[in-house]
């Protein structure tokens, strides 16, 4: 039972965690925010910073690694 209750936790984190990672970002005003792939990233998104730097010349004003796999991520207010 202890297992049982163990596995149902981990389950209910795991769901928690892909949730909060799908809702969209939003401005503080509450304009959206839209994302797009780098095109120009090359290799797994590590740090934002190398990121951001890409999307800054592909002419998005910020970028972000996202994802289990770790992709860039171009965003913009739309």
């Amino acid at each position: 039972m202890e297992r049982f209750s163990r596995l149902a936790s981990a389950v209910v984190i795991l769901m928690l965690v892909l949730l909060a990672t799908e809702m969209g970002p939003m401005l503080a005003d509450g304009a959206k925010i839209c994302e797009s792939p780098s095109n120009a990233f090359k290799g797994l998104c590590l740090g934002d910073d190398n990121c951001d730097i890409i999307c800054k010349t592909e002419g998005f004003p910020n970028g972000n690694c996202k994802g289990f796999l770790g992709k860039c991520i171009c965003t913009k207010p739309c």
